[in-house]
């Protein structure tokens, strides 16, 4: 239903999860249908009712630069969300996505050290090590990988597991609830999620009880403000590190893949140019952005002729605006050497992710080990990607063969 102070004029149709052209499609491109809001007759902002996972309705912004606006202003539109705890029917926010500053700033000055460049030098050597195995492995069992479960999940997982100090002996458990909790039944996703925090929650108190030199560690004896994190702050930080670090991660790699097997011109460009993997990389986070982030309005404000009313949700679909072509020219176009790609596939302002540079260094790795061991690949035949939207897009049924 419409509320009443949306205008009939500005109800659009594109639905993250119910509108056909979004639902999972063989062989499909969502990203193209996303593309679609910036044909002729488009508008930067309008309001899709039951839109999200919830049936909430929401405002929809396409253009990037608004979607920056909003994405910078904690203070009209806030971060308060309750998705993860809610799945297992609690109410707390994951720490520190889910709050605003200036409450923000504090938990993100106390996490930024574990992702700056001196800690990631430590753990590159690890996610090339992992990178390699799981793509030998791979070669070992024959011709051809199922990509999400059988590299792109494996990896994402083994470097949680590596910064949480763990040997990655569970490593298809985890891969297992990360798939439950993100991609299937309401019931599968609250199952999963309990699973995982009491994982993270018998972690902390063995780290409390014996700290090593580790994620888990750092957050258990830190000190905020002059005192300990309580537990509840620890199993918030800890499940943004888990949730924050798997699903958009495989996706990336998922469907940097898939883009490759069917553009061989491309592939044979970074064989011949390996340098440009990292600016290839880059292009395809803009070109094959994944996720959406939501924001609440704090206040009634009018933003680009919407009366967006207290309490209204407000989407930044990423792979929309990074379709946008008054900010990327021939957005559609993938372009390895593309410049100033200021894509905002890791959302913008405060709440940028922590980990994009880790993020970063998985893809590239990942992408020059790929290359460097694995010949030329496409899709195997009589197999059928499934591509599929939703507040993190990506690809499932990714089977690529080399033979």
């Amino acid at each position: 239903m419409t509320p009443e102070h949306v205008p009939p004029e500005m109800v659009g149709t594109f639905n993250l999860f119910k509108s056909p052209e979004m639902t999972p499609t063989p062989f499909g491109d969502p990203h193209a249908a996303a593309a679609r809001l910036h044909s002729d007759g488009s508008r930067p902002i309008f309001y899709v009712p039951q839109s999200t996972r919830n049936g909430e309705g929401a405002w929809y912004i396409t253009k990037t630069e608004d979607q920056r606006r909003i994405l910078q202003d904690g203070e009209t539109f806030s971060s308060f969300r309750r998705i993860f705890s809610a799945a297992i029917g609690e109410d707390w926010p994951v720490i520190p996505l889910e709050i605003d500053p200036p409450e923000h700033g504090k938990y993100r000055a106390l996490i930024n050290p574990l992702f700056a460049p001196k800690k990631l030098a430590v753990v590159e050597p690890f996610v090339r090590q992992k990178a390699i195995a799981l793509i030998e492995a791979c070669k070992a069992r024959g011709t051809t990988c199922e990509v999400m479960n059988e590299f792109a999940f494996p990896l994402a997982v083994s470097v949680f597991l590596s910064l949480l100090g763990i040997p990655d002996d569970r490593l298809t458990e985890f891969v297992g609830w990360a798939t439950d909790m993100l991609h299937r039944t309401p019931e599968d996703r609250t199952r999963s999620a309990r699973k995982v925090l009491d994982f993270l929650d018998d972690m902390a108190a063995q780290r409390r009880a014996q700290p090593t030199d580790d994620f888990m560690s750092y957050l258990v004896t830190t000190d905020l403000e002059g005192r300990k994190l309580t537990e509840q702050e620890v199993r918030a930080i800890s499940v943004l590190v888990f949730i924050g670090g798997l699903d958009t991660v495989a996706a990336a790699i998922g469907l940097d893949l898939y883009y490759l097997a069917r553009n061989p011109q491309a592939q044979q460009e970074l064989r011949e140019h390996p340098e440009r993997i990292p600016n290839a990389v880059e292009e395809m986070l803009r070109a094959f952005a994944t996720i959406t982030p939501i924001r609440t309005a704090t206040k009634d404000v009018v933003f680009n002729g919407a009366p967006i009313k207290k309490g209204d949700l407000v989407a930044c679909p990423t792979m929309v605006s990074s379709r946008d072509p008054d900010e990327f020219p021939n957005p559609d176009k993938i372009d390895f050497t593309r410049e100033d790609n200021r894509h905002v596939a890791f959302s913008y302002g405060p709440h940028r992710c922590v980990g994009s540079h880790l993020a970063r260094r998985e893809l590239i790795i990942a992408l020059n080990e790929w290359f460097r061991l694995i010949p030329p690949f496409r899709i195997k035949e009589g197999t059928t990607p499934v591509t599929f939207g939703g507040f993190v897009f990506g690809v499932e049924n990714l089977v690529i063969d080399w033979s």
